[in-house]
């Protein structure tokens, strides 16, 4: 038997491809793409019956993984919260009868989740999916007439947009790129590309995702699907490779969540006209053929997470990407959008409820609300107990299918001095309310901005910022349970004119090695009031460098933390303005903002190893694994503060322990030259955003 595969690249070592001269037949529905389209559509009624096959079998390998992303925008790659590994067995009969067995199945928990998976996304498409469409046993994607069905021909537009050859050992093979969109998108309709095969007008590839009406669920984005085939016994087009994502968006209050479903099959093994008895596709199509117990017991290579296809982690990968961005640009960007209307607004935990030395015990509450066309309103309000003082903001913004986002925002509430924050929102409100702990330099800000954001597909994230501020201090208002609060920073009052430009990339890949990077530059023209008058303006620069990158070697991961931010001009910096460090991210084992100066710089080098530990249940959320992770760590930190005690280099060492699916921290580390022993217990910094 021979098979020859059609890569999404069209690289595949045995295969050579060249552009073919083709008439022009880009117009939609031109006569040479209808004729082929009819082939199309008349081979697919046929059931490949006139082809000599009349059965065949194969085996599936495949990974379903659950993966979640929060924030506005999604800034951070997705993290990996369940994997399950699957292998099926494979039969087909002449002219549409399927059936597949799950033979083994294994899985590991990363964080704690009660998904389930539809029946459907336990095994591969069969024949490119009949003439009706359905994903998620209905739940996900219903009625969508397929593109080469007698329904879709009236239902769609179709439009060549390639010709490509692909040359094998004996034979050339013509390989045409037909687009396809909606004529109606506000129907249940698939939007992407199918690839025929010339000569014997037979689908080699399809590629499409849907548009919102086809989405049964309201709180799916998209659902795309990559269907490949390979061309067995020199005469067959089968089954070969599969991916299918199905991303669901949420909001937790105003937060961002979003839950992704990833399937990757290979089939191998491809048997033709093996005989198959008629009972074999008898019953259900997708069945489980042994107890729980024996699935479990299957022999893969590997470990689970080992075996894993590199591309399942990205935020979209690019075959997927090519599909949503392609359906993108042939239909509206609403048909495709998912409609959102009035709800309450929160960004995290904290902006419903916090404690800090400014305004002890706060309460918040928000709302957005969807103005259609891109336009999104939002506003929020937050009341002190202790500073018996209201502050808000609102903000009206435009968002295009594409990432281009532009929002105006007017704000008056409590800003915060520093370049990162040292804890989570809700970890640095109990430490505050119960020991004094307040890991924040607030002061107050009063400002108009406008932010243009662009978030092209090579995962960077540009934002061009204009601003009129105007700052001034705050004092301690609040008494802790325990101890007493620090005093605040002594913030000027000032006017400003300020202009930033921001890139961020959550997800750069080099070799074996990760990285995220965000690089920020502004400067602001400023005047310091006095109160009686205003001072002399001054320009002030600053920049802002921070990296974490981790590379997984066999026997643990080596993570490194790089801060840097550095001011320049002539203007005499505000206290508001510093480069501050000190602190449980920045500098542990010194105190919170210990050092303020006109640089700094932080370096963290930490080592991450799991080793056996007590597994926990979780009931129906899973089992924590039975291992936990020990991260010893040294750091380095400098500031530039000529004349001060504080200028130089200091230096720390520590431990850090991490549990409950490795978000749960323990740290302990002793800082050098007036440094000491401090001690902290926090959640992962990937949940911050939303406490």
């Amino acid at each position: 038997m021979r098979l020859v595969r059609l890569a999404l690249a069209w690289c595949a070592a045995p295969v050579v491809l060249a552009a073919q001269q083709r008439p022009d037949t880009s117009a939609w529905n031109a006569a040479p793409t209808m004729q082929l389209v009819d082939q199309a559509i008349a081979r697919r009624s046929a059931q490949l019956a006139d082809t000599g096959l009349t059965d065949y079998t194969a085996r599936a390998h495949g990974y379903l993984t659950f993966l979640a992303q929060v924030g506005e925008g999604f800034p951070d790659p997705p993290r990996v919260m369940k994997t399950d590994e699957l292998m099926v067995e494979v039969y087909w009969r002449a002219p549409d009868r399927s059936k597949q067995r799950i033979i083994g199945r294994r899985d590991t928990l990363l964080l704690p989740t009660d998904i389930e998976y539809h029946r459907d996304h336990l095994a591969i498409i069969q024949n490119n999916f009949p003439a009706v469409i359905r994903l998620g046993d209905g739940d996900e994607v219903r009625d969508v007439p397929h593109p080469l069905s007698l329904a879709g021909r009236a239902a769609y537009d179709f439009a060549i947009a390639d010709s490509m050859t692909m040359r094998t050992n004996d034979r050339d093979i013509d390989v045409v790129m037909v687009q396809v969109r909606p004529r109606d998108d506000r129907l249940p309709r698939a939007v992407g590309a199918v690839y025929i095969d010339r000569a014997t007008a037979t689908v080699v590839r399809m590629a499409f995702s849907f548009t919102r009406a086809a989405l049964k669920d309201k709180y799916l984005e998209d659902v795309s699907v990559v269907l490949e085939n390979g061309l067995v016994d020199g005469r067959f087009w089968l089954p070969y490779r599969q991916e299918i994502e199905i991303r669901r968006a949420g909001s937790w209050f105003d937060f961002p969540t979003r839950g992704i479903i990833r399937g990757r099959w290979e089939i191998c093994c491809v048997k033709t006209n093996v005989g198959l008895a008629p009972a074999v596709t008898a019953g259900p199509e997708i069945v489980a053929g042994a107890l729980p117990a024996e699935l479990r017991a299957f022999p893969f290579a590997g470990a689970i997470l080992e075996q894993l296809p590199a591309d399942v982690t990205l935020a979209t990968d690019d075959d997927v990407r090519a599909v949503q961005e392609a359906a993108r640009e042939l239909v509206r960007a609403e048909a495709l959008a998912r409609v959102r209307a009035t709800n309450a607004s929160a960004r995290s935990v904290s902006d419903l409820v916090r404690v800090n030395r400014v305004e002890g015990l706060a309460f918040g509450a928000g709302v957005r609300r969807a103005l259609g066309a891109g336009l999104l309103a939002s506003a929020r309000v937050r009341y002190g107990s202790a500073n018996r003082h209201t502050a808000g903001a609102f903000a009206l913004s435009w968002r295009r299918a594409d990432g281009v986002r532009i929002a105006l925002r007017a704000l008056d509430d409590l800003a915060d001095a520093g370049e990162v924050a040292e804890a989570s929102g809700v970890r640095n409100s109990l430490a505050a309310q119960e020991f004094g702990a307040d890991y924040t330099d607030p002061y107050r800000e009063r400002s108009l901005a406008i932010t243009a954001e662009l978030a092209p597909s090579d995962g960077w994230r540009w934002s061009v910022r204009a601003e009129r501020r105007q700052e001034s201090a705050v004092t301690v208002h609040a008494t802790p349970s325990t101890g007493r609060y620090e005093p605040t920073i002594a913030a000027a009052r000032l006017q400003a004119w300020r202009f930033g430009v921001e890139a961020n990339h959550a997800a750069l890949h080099v070799g074996p090695a990760s990285f995220a990077a965000r690089a920020a530059l502004s400067g602001e023209r400023a005047r310091i009031d006095d109160g009686l008058r205003l001072g002399d303006a001054g320009w002030l620069g600053r920049g802002v460098l921070a990296v974490e990158g981790a590379v997984k070697l066999r026997s643990g991961s080596l993570v490194s933390r790089t801060l840097a931010a550095g001011l320049f001009g002539r203007f005499a910096p505000p206290a508001q303005r510093l480069v501050r460090l000190g602190g449980p991210v920045t500098g542990p084992g010194f105190d919170y903002h210990q050092f303020a100066g006109r640089a700094g710089l932080s370096q963290r080098l930490e080592w991450q190893q799991s080793v056996p530990f007590v597994p926990l249940r979780l009931g129906r959320f899973g089992r924590v694994p039975s291992r936990i992770t020990f991260a010893p760590f040294a750091m380095g930190l400098w500031t530039d503060f000529p004349g001060a005690a504080a200028h130089g280099w200091r230096g720390a060492l520590g431990l850090g322990v991490l549990t409950l699916f490795d978000q749960l921290r323990f740290d302990v580390a002793r800082g050098t030259r007036g440094g000491r022993w401090t001690f902290g217990i926090d959640v992962s910094q990937g949940l911050w955003p939303i406490l």
